[in-house]
């Protein structure tokens, strides 16, 4: 049976260390999840659990990056990938020759380099902005440095690994010309303002854990934060029902446009 004192007591000592607020997280999901992660280290409560990791720099870190559900892969969902290659971009650039495009809640930065390699071969010499951000330092710092494994690269092409990485034996190193092409930013999509003037905007695989109205106000967030034909980009997973509610027009399954 839950505690609510000490599911209380733990949501307000995360919140304070690092800003995460978990009321805004589907609370069953969020409970099961990090109890059976207390459990796997021994601990019954999540206080407990929470006093326990904190300890360690690098076991909090692992339990951040667990409980951000840092997953991500190069071009994840390739069809989608492919749609946003063959069609979407290509819109995109009949309105603006340099886009701005935000990569937000980034992950591991899978996304935004795959992101650099298709605009580098679209659209040759054009330097567009690419903005990736995530809630997650230490992911971010891995996104950073860019080293993947081949797992990580399961959904890329050959004629992609050899052109866009250095490999070191189980290792691909993303190349700097693809790095350069990234901007980096700690952001908390649940807390902090939103730039505008995006051209596309892709929030992919993110929103899982979130509530319901948590949801609501990230794509009213990002509506604002588009340009009049910006495109919104979500998972495979993540339909916006209400997306006409909301201001959106539907342009492809899982594609949203802010009307122009």
């Amino acid at each position: 049976m839950l505690d609510e004192r000490d599911w209380e007591e733990f949501k307000g000592k995360l919140r304070r260390k690092t800003e995460i607020d978990l009321d805004l997280y589907k609370a069953p999901q969020m409970q099961r999840r990090i109890m059976n992660l207390a459990r796997r280290n021994g601990y019954d409560t999540y206080s407990g659990y929470f006093d326990h990791v904190v300890q360690d720099k690098d076991d909090f870190a692992a339990f951040i990056e667990y409980l951000t559900i840092n997953v991500s892969e190069f071009f994840r969902t390739p069809d989608k990938f492919a749609q946003l290659e063959t069609d979407v971009i290509p819109d995109l650039l009949t309105r603006s020759k340099k886009l701005n495009i935000w990569s937000a809640g980034c992950s591991i930065g899978a996304e935004p380099y795959s992101l650099a390699m298709i605009m580098k071969e679209m659209t040759p010499g054009v330097r567009h902005r690419i903005l990736a951000s995530d809630l997650d330092i230490e992911i971010l710092g891995k996104a950073r440095k860019g080293v993947y494994n081949s797992s990580e690269l399961k959904a890329m092409s050959d004629a992609r690994k050899n052109k866009y990485f250095d490999v070191d034996g189980d290792k691909y190193a993303v190349k700097q010309e693809i790095k350069d092409c990234i901007e980096f930013k700690r952001h908390n999509l649940l807390k902090d303002n939103f730039e505008s003037g995006f051209d596309l905007i892709l929030c992919r695989n993110v929103v899982i854990y979130f509530t319901e109205e948590a949801k609501d106000q990230l794509y009213a967030n990002f509506f604002k934060a588009l340009k009049p034909g910006g495109i919104l980009f979500v998972g495979a997973t993540e339909a916006i029902l209400n997306f006409r509610k909301l201001g959106y027009t539907s342009y492809k399954p899982f594609f949203y446009q802010k009307p122009l």
